[in-house]
């Protein structure tokens, strides 16, 4: 086990201490409460960066290490560590004949939908990734969030069973409910001695031995564990799980088919390399469990990231495209190329200024290096690098290949830049979030806060892709744009902490979209005629429902010139800007294609700015002719619920405009599955307490636009007409 001692002194050594076969950059996640956190702050433990285990519910775990955080039991902010592990071999069932360290950079993200931003880009830059499922619960909604996230960016993921010593946990149905729900090819490595208040260890399937922790906790020291032989009823358990292992292996497998067919002995090194080609190539999912909390299970989670889990060298090179091009450029994992590097995240600490997170996909960065950003076309000197451990910030003198690190003091750098090498110039594919869904207004308590409100926002949005800050035009009121209640909340909370700015809120609004149901053709002109040199522009365009989720399209599609081609841009710009603001009640409009078909234009007369006008004007003559509808957001809701009070939160969820998809039991629990209008979920957090007297639990995340029903648009048309503030 290292000490901190030998943490300091491997991150400071000059050059590159671990290889690259020996590093892994993981991330831990999974649905909120599911014990991520925990698992994160054990793991830290047992490879000895901390010497006293923090726990969610203290306050002072390393990651969560912002003050709402602490108070709030959850993850807000994904937070990055370097720690190393010092793996033994085996030879044989129990000797060990060497010990090899890993250098492990560990991501712990957020498990609350609001903050899905910090799961999204950590996920760009990951190579492998831990889900962390409850035992009791299994698949939860945001399990399935974290889970295409990881698909999205082609990560390998093992998966961690977690609170098997909760009272209804059952490791099999966590199982099948990832197979079901998350279409995922899993199949356990490890299988669990007991559950609930007889969880006692775990049967290695593929070694084919027991590993028993023992019964209490010693001055901190965590829980000794014994590696010992099967009982009969152990070895008939894991032989069965072993075979079943073995076939899922061959499915996908060419030289473990081979020995299948053959009939060859398949040795525990044999089968434990096929796993992890597998689990590579994202085809397999192994599946371990465990208890985070009562320090079971996590050496093992441990040496299975280091057995299963890619390092920087296991996974495809990084893909940059030349600049505004579509050449794509291979950027090789090696020390000696150019450097390239991906900024993913951006933090504003109180002492050492603006961070900026970095992964290094090729090359090496050194102190006192110029570093290149070709969105920007600038050159910036690295003055300082610097290892997260939680709080705390560490010095180094250079970054390698494959390291998650930081850099302070550049400027005019946002989330997804490509840092480079000057000679290389590429960008690398930035990590893409999703749009807010729910607005504010908001304005400082007095007039001397307004700076600073204005720069603590400002900075804020630069932190978070999914926090947008904008001015209404229509009456001059600054509006805030978020993924939820809560994040707006912690928004304002973190004004109030690290600016020192008390601000007034109204209260929430929905982020509504406009779109259309049918094609039509518009006109518009704008012609002004004042004495002298007037203005001129006219534009006909054609509009028609695009594909659910295609977004925007505009197409030039004028032949002959009946616009000259300079104007083009201008007639689209009016377009786009007129789909920013919208035409039916004044929200953003969605999935629509717009063809720009004909028009006319003025010898002197004409000019970009009637022809932006033009272009405006044509959309909206088209756009109330195309059968407009008005679109809501709708939440996935998963409502945990003890029996007796199901009946009371079916009803409140048909209440609120909800429709239940599903009813099921488990563990004495009903789990309620309903998507239900974000317009109705206000308050509901005390809602739910109070027909529950606080038993019920529950979770959402968007799940999409639905047509707003006839029943409630007259009221939502009125209230936008009311409150233009609350656009977005």
């Amino acid at each position: 086990m290292s000490d901190v001692t030998a943490i300091n002194a491997a991150l400071n050594a000059p050059g590159r201490q671990y290889p690259l076969e020996r590093t892994r950059n993981i991330g831990i996640a999974a649905h909120i409460d599911a014990g991520k956190t925990t698992t994160t702050e054990r793991i830290l433990f047992y490879t000895g960066l901390i010497h006293k285990i923090g726990d969610v519910d203290d306050g002072n775990t390393v990651t969560d290490w912002m003050e709402q955080e602490k108070e709030r039991g959850i993850t807000i902010t994904s937070a990055a560590v370097t720690c190393f592990w010092t793996q033994k071999q085996e030879e044989g069932l129990y000797k060990s004949r060497a010990t090899i360290p890993h250098r492990i950079n560990i991501i712990d993200t957020p498990g609350h939908v609001d903050f899905t931003a910090e799961v999204e880009r950590s996920m760009r830059v990951l190579d492998g990734a831990v889900a962390v499922f409850c035992g009791v619960a299994g698949v939860q909604p945001q399990s399935e969030t974290v889970w295409r996230q990881a698909t999205k960016y082609k990560v390998p993921r093992i998966a961690f069973v977690n609170k098997m010593d909760r009272t209804g946990a059952n490791f099999e149905n966590a199982l099948n409910d990832m197979r079901k729900k998350l279409n995922a090819y899993a199949f356990p490595i490890f299988l669990p001695i007991g559950a609930e208040d007889q969880f006692a260890g775990v049967i290695d399937v593929v070694n084919l031995r027991s590993i028993v922790w023992g019964p209490g906790d010693v001055s901190n020291e965590g829980l000794k564990y014994e590696i010992r032989e099967l009982t009969p009823e152990q070895m008939e358990q894991a032989v069965a799980a072993r075979a079943e292992l073995v076939d899922a292996v061959s499915n996908k497998d060419d030289l473990i088919a081979e020995m299948v067919l053959e009939d060859k002995p398949i040795d525990a090194a044999t089968l434990k390399a096929a796993v992890r080609r597998l689990t590579c190539k994202i085809e397999l999912i192994p599946v371990l469990c465990g208890s985070a909390f009562k320090k079971k299970g996590v050496q093992v989670l441990v040496d299975a990231v280091v057995d299963y889990l890619p390092s920087p060298l296991d996974i495809p090179p990084a893909v940059g495209h030349e600049l505004g091009t579509e050449v794509q450029v291979e950027v090789p994992t090696d020390d000696n190329k150019k450097f390239c590097s991906l900024a993913f995240k951006l933090w504003t600490d109180p002492y050492a200024g603006k961070l900026v997170f970095f992964r290094v996909y090729s090359g090496q960065l050194k102190k006192g290096d110029t570093i290149y950003n070709p969105r920007t076309r600038k050159r910036e000197r690295v003055s300082r690098l610097m290892v997260i451990q939680g709080s705390e910030r560490k010095d180094i003198d250079g970054v390698y290949a494959g390291d998650i690190a930081a850099l302070v003091g550049l400027r005019n750098i946002t989330t997804g830049d490509t840092l480079c090498d000057e000679s290389f110039d590429i960008t690398l594919e930035p990590p893409t979030f999703p749009e807010p869904v729910i607005s504010m207004a908001i304005e400082p308590k007095t007039k001397a806060d307004r700076d600073k409100m204005s720069e603590g926002l400002q900075r804020l949005s630069e932190e978070d892709p999914t926090f947008h800050v904008f001015t209404n035009e229509e009456t001059g009121q600054l509006i805030i744009a978020g993924m939820g209640e809560l994040h707006l909340e912690i928004i304002r909370d973190r004004l109030k902490r690290e600016f020192k700015v008390e601000a007034d809120a109204g209260a929430p609004q929905i982020a509504y979209r406009e779109t259309i149901t049918k094609p039509a053709e518009g006109e518009g002109k704008f012609i002004r005629q004042s004495g002298g040199r007037g203005q001129y522009g006219h534009a006909c365009v054609k509009v028609e429902p695009n594909e659910k989720g295609k977004g925007v399209e505009v197409i030039n599609g004028i032949v002959g010139g009946s616009i000259p081609r300079e104007y083009i841009p201008a007639v689209e710009n009016g377009i786009r800007e007129a789909i920013k603001s919208g035409v039916y009640a004044g929200y953003q409009v969605i999935d629509i294609k717009v063809e720009i078909t004909d028009g006319s234009f003025h010898e002197v007369d004409s000019n970009e700015l009637a022809f932006k006008m033009a272009g405006i004007f044509a959309l909206k003559d088209a756009f109330e002719k195309a059968a407009p509808i008005l679109l809501e957001p709708i939440m996935k809701v998963e409502v945990t619920t003890p029996d007796e009070y199901q009946g009371d939160l079916l009803g409140d969820i048909n209440r609120r405009r909800g429709v239940i998809h599903g009813v099921d039991g488990k563990g004495g629990q009903t789990i309620l599955n309903a998507q239900v209008p974000l317009a109705e979920m206000f308050g509901y957090a005390t809602a739910i307490r109070s027909l529950s007297k606080g038993r019920a639990s529950y979770s959402m995340e968007p799940q999409n636009f639905q047509q707003v029903p006839n029943s409630v648009l007259t009221t939502v048309l009125d209230a936008a007409k009311k409150k233009p503030a609350a656009r977005s």
